[in-house]
């Protein structure tokens, strides 16, 4: 690495603008120049210190000593101390793994509270699988870079340092017991969902007067199975050879989902308004509420229960067509 610097001139005067530079070999034989380093303006006594001055230290050692920092003769200084010499020539980057976004993973982890919620409910097992440890990596593994429990498996935990911040083996990513560990939570949905209520209205002021209710569907390129929930139905993928599954969602205006379920794929839009209202208000009591929805979605006879209840229902639903004469 060395220093270099560009002039220019600006009313009448001359200014020096200098960056960290290296020289970096690429294919073809060819060397090409990479900025490491953006410094800005020195003047020259500025420069001439950066060029003599860097301090080395030794962690059982308080005193420190200025070395070059860019020697013009290339030669490493003597030194009365342990010294570690690096040649970037030969340097070599071994198994590399993102570990940024896994840091962020868990720093989110931490904020929301989850180990209050999933420690008593994912206890380890007699085995030693330590559940919890498979909840994070699932967790982080659909946040960064949503898949397959497969190819989180086969590539993705390799790939990634989530396993080194949480201390863990490979093992714990076999593919087994990663579907294992989605069975056990399906169990606490309900429960889930009420504690991110909480947790997100504390630390976002979150607002759930306002609920935005939609479905959609999502096809499988496979043969009609005997039993389950894919069936054949209204696409709006257009793929009508192909079975589907339904999927409710209701979140808040800021993106905060409250409920969700998967239906079978012939489910029609409309009987499934009553039952969520029903879930909503169980799980969160009554209070005032407006919904948001397209028009297919609700029935004439739900608008008029909705509007005869006690506390009434608020909401904002299109008009059909047909109608706005």
């Amino acid at each position: 690495m060395f220093l270099r610097h560009k002039i220019r001139r600006k009313d009448g005067k001359e200014h020096r603008y200098w960056s960290i530079v290296e020289n970096r070999r690429v294919p073809g034989g060819r060397t090409v120049q990479r900025h490491v380093l953006y410094l800005g303006e020195i003047n020259d006594s500025q420069q001439a210190a950066r060029c003599r001055t860097i301090e080395a230290f030794d962690e059982t050692d308080p005193d420190r000593r200025e070395i070059a920092l860019f020697p013009q003769d290339r030669t490493a200084p003597a030194l009365d101390r342990d010294v570690v010499h690096v040649k970037l020539s030969r340097l070599r980057l071994h198994r590399p793994r993102q570990w940024g976004a896994c840091w962020l993973a868990g720093q989110l982890w931490e904020q929301l509270r989850l180990d209050d919620f999933w420690s008593p409910r994912l206890p380890p097992s007699r085995q030693g699988t330590r559940w919890l440890s498979v909840l994070k990596i699932l967790v982080a593994y659909r946040l960064i870079d949503p898949g397959s429990e497969w190819r989180l498996h086969r590539q993705w935990y390799e790939q990634s340092a989530i396993g080194d911040l949480l201390g863990e083996v490979l093992a714990l990513a076999n593919k087994d017991t990663l579907y294992r560990c989605l069975d056990k939570q399906l169990v606490h949905k309900s429960d889930l969902f009420s504690f991110l209520r909480q947790r997100w209205q504390m630390l976002f002021q979150a607002d759930f007067e306002v609920l935005l209710y939609d479905l959609t569907s999502t096809y499988f390129e496979c043969d009609p199975p005997d039993a389950g929930k894919r069936r054949f139905g209204h696409s709006r993928d257009h793929r009508s050879d192909c079975v589907q599954v339904v999927i409710a969602l209701i979140v808040t205006p800021e993106g905060f989902p409250l409920a969700y379920e998967v239906m079978p794929g012939n489910t029609s839009d409309k009987p499934t308004l009553h039952d969520f209202l029903a879930r909503i208000e169980a799980q969160f009591g009554k209070a005032r509420r407006t919904w948001v929805m397209d028009r297919g979605i609700p029935t004439e006879d739900v608008l008029a229960e909705m509007r005869a209840t006690p506390k009434p229902t608020y909401y904002l639903v299109g008009t059909p067509r047909g109608r706005l004469s």
